[in-house]
């Protein structure tokens, strides 16, 4: 069963089959455990490096069909997967502790790539919404922007008002269980990507 949840162009939702195959590199040997004041340190920091040299070395690309693959292994295997970016077969998956301008510094334009994915770790992380609203608002971003990790029915709502189109569902939730999730409100108040703020929606001469 997909765990994937799409956005249709008539504003329905659904749950699609995953035409892209993730690209991920294996685990590092020595993998380190931040800690500080005794508890363990789950968000990566801001330009912290992804993956060492070795995983992206030991990264298994697939030869054929559309990868999602992290930004650093673009960086790593780009000179073998130009012709591919081209083709429209490559997407980008950015951390939350990766930035936008990283990304643009590797795309000057960002609508060459059919798919942006943001990966989160663990749910609490906010910054995938900021990736989110940024990439749409701010770069102009016009392609499938898909939310994938941590991704929960509750959040799906603020996923979409954040920008977002497709949601890939923790496996061990059910797709179909979540898609109401993306109808939890019908008036927000704040404004976002998807809408303007409610005192600009509503007239309140006729209320």
């Amino acid at each position: 069963m997909s765990q994937l949840i799409q956005l249709q162009a008539n504003g329905q939702a659904r749950v699609v089959e995953d035409t892209w195959t993730r690209v991920i590199p294996p685990a590092a040997a020595d993998a380190a455990v931040r800690k500080q004041a005794g508890k363990v340190v789950l968000f990566k920091l801001t330009g912290e490096a992804s993956f060492t040299e070795e995983q992206l070395a030991q990264t298994h690309i697939p030869p054929t069909g559309n990868i999602l693959v992290p930004l650093a292994v673009w960086q790593a295997h780009k000179a073998t997967l130009q012709p591919r970016l081209a083709a429209g077969e490559i997407g980008i998956v950015l951390a939350t502790h990766e930035t936008v301008e990283a990304l643009q510094a590797e795309f000057a334009d960002l609508n060459q790539l059919p798919l942006i994915a943001i990966f989160v770790e663990r749910f609490s992380d906010g910054r995938i919404f900021t990736l989110g609203h940024w990439l749409r608002s701010r770069c102009g971003f016009k392609n499938e922007l898909r939310a994938i990790g941590d991704v929960l029915r509750d959040q799906l709502f603020f996923h979409k008002r954040a920008g977002f189109n497709s949601f890939l569902i923790r496996a061990d939730r059910s797709a179909e269980a979540a898609l109401s999730g993306l109808n939890d409100f019908s008036q927000p108040y704040q404004g976002a990507v998807d809408d303007v703020p409610v005192w600009r929606r509503l007239n309140r001469s006729q209320a």
